[in-house]
């Protein structure tokens, strides 16, 4: 059985490969070769929790699981299997795998769903999250200009530096671009509808908490088109709809064909699947087999 650190996963998954791969994931969902299994989550009183969430991809099934406390933080792993056998076959550290895929999904909604011509992105937020989104989006569009804002002058800061993008006075700003990425922690929506013009597309990843969310209700019911990655699992955990009481333009991404109308606004509402951590761990696995010599002293035969 394989074990991989958080820095092999972020040698062997480029964002530009598991862009791929998200997009072999929802193929699978739409023939019926793939399943995802919503998240769960145990809550203590002491502010920890455990999530879970898990999902079968082709010939791999597997769960991931992470602990978080808000005062000490937060501690990713996943677990691969073999689907025919049920052996196990890797075990990895899942913090960049879960940032990495999470943008990937993003990156392809975007590539379906998008002006195929677009050449500037909006980014609120300026986290680790956000960093991914930004790759995945370079890695489908030729960006020429993006613009950041989050609350933090000096974090929003950092980002524009270490990312060679513009960091703005306001989230208004911010959003006056053909794509847009809300990747923050609010409670309360960071936009307004009337900020975002026909033809705008926006990726809502931040939230996956019924009782958060990132947009405004009735931006969500403007909308012509939602992708949501699962309804099932949107209507558990998805704030951004649940609170807009609005689902008559949601669909899954899996049912979504290229896109794109200059009179519409879409949306892709992310929440992380466990479908989608099963794919990207199978890439990883499979990438390892090609080379076994590099992982030779943690490999271990499994009884």
């Amino acid at each position: 059985m394989f074990y991989f650190t958080e820095a092999d996963v972020q040698e062997l998954l480029p964002v530009r490969e598991c862009v791929g791969a998200m997009q072999r994931t929802f193929e699978a969902l739409a023939q019926g070769r793939a399943q995802n299994q919503p998240r769960r989550r145990l809550i203590l009183e002491s502010g920890s929790v455990l999530h879970s969430l898990a999902g079968q991809f082709l010939n791999y099934f597997g769960t991931k699981f992470y602990s978080t406390n808000p005062r000490y933080g937060a501690y990713f792993y996943f677990m691969l299997y073999d689907a025919k056998t049920a052996q196990p076959l890797a075990m990895m550290e899942a913090n960049h795998l879960g940032q990495i895929r999470t943008g990937a999904a993003s990156g392809y909604a975007t590539d379906l769903m998008a002006n195929p011509e677009a050449e500037t992105l909006g980014i609120i937020g300026s986290g680790f999250q956000a960093r991914t989104q930004l790759d995945a989006i370079r890695a489908v569009r030729h960006i020429k200009t993006v613009r950041v804002w989050s609350r933090s002058e000096e974090k929003r800061r950092r980002f524009a530096e270490e990312n060679s993008v513009t960091a703005v006075n306001s989230a208004q700003e911010a959003v006056f671009a053909q794509i847009v990425v809300t990747a923050t922690n609010a409670k309360d929506p960071v936009l307004e509808s009337n900020w975002i013009a026909p033809g705008t597309m926006i990726n809502a990843m931040g939230s996956n908490v019924a009782n958060r969310r990132e947009l405004p209700a009735d931006l969500i019911q403007r909308a012509d088109l939602i992708a949501a990655d699962s309804i099932e699992q949107a209507k558990i955990e998805a704030g951004d709809l649940l609170l807009a009481s609005h689902w008559s333009n949601v669909v899954e991404l899996k049912d979504v064909k290229q896109h794109y109308d200059p009179r519409q606004t879409t949306i892709f509402k992310s929440l992380g699947l466990g479908v989608e951590d099963v794919a990207t761990g199978a890439f990883l696995y499979e990438r390892a087999l090609a080379t076994p010599e590099r992982f030779a002293d943690r490999n271990r035969a499994t009884r």
